[in-house]
């Protein structure tokens, strides 16, 4: 059974987040932000991850803490929902086209985090969303989900567009990752003994 439960308590937000690595790509995901609400559900459905996630966060201050907190639960659930790694595909990559934007991700599910940030957009906000704040996502995301993730854009005028390629971009590299490989049951996926 691949999943896992966090619930992450600060002075600045309470999250829950529910994974299921072998699921369909369910989601119920309400965090007070509408277009982070999208982009969760965008990455569940290509992940094909189950995923439920409850933020309550200081929005009347801003959507920072409350994108960067849910990046950090998301991780930690990923960590435990994995295990020992044993039998994973542990590497994905993905190069998606939606409508003016491409986007690219590759991902090693390494224990060793690090961002690789390509990815520029053409206006500071998407509706009242802060498009800085996608970076921060996946700098949290791959911190404390132990990724080596790189992401670049290829192409993109369209700010939405661009954001929502690197999220389903994203979504089906770690679809690949977390994947059982049949040739390698039981198999830890390095030559070190340990990820």
């Amino acid at each position: 059974m691949r999943k896992a439960e966090i619930t992450r308590s600060t002075a600045e937000t309470q999250i829950s987040v529910a994974i299921n690595l072998d699921g369909t790509g369910v989601y119920d995901n309400q965090t007070g932000v509408g277009f982070f609400d999208h982009m969760l559900d965008q990455l569940s459905r290509h992940s094909l991850i189950d995923m439920t996630v409850r933020a309550k966060g200081d929005l009347h201050i801003d959507d920072h803490h409350t994108v960067e907190d849910v990046g950090i639960a998301l991780g930690q659930a990923l960590v435990r929902a994995l295990g020992d790694k044993k039998g994973i595909r542990r590497y994905g990559h993905f190069r998606l086209a939606m409508d003016d934007a491409q986007v690219a991700a590759a991902l090693d599910l390494s224990a060793r985090p690090y961002l690789v940030w390509n990815v520029d957009f053409p206006s500071a906000k998407i509706g009242s969303f802060d498009t800085e704040l996608v970076r921060e996502f996946f700098q949290a995301l791959s911190s404390h989900g132990g990724i080596t993730l790189h992401v670049d854009r290829i192409h993109g005028l369209n700010s939405h567009h661009i954001a929502e390629a690197t999220f389903k971009a994203v979504a089906r590299a770690l679809r690949e990752a977390v994947e059982t490989d049949p040739r390698m049951s039981g198999v830890l996926p390095s030559t070190k003994g340990a990820l």
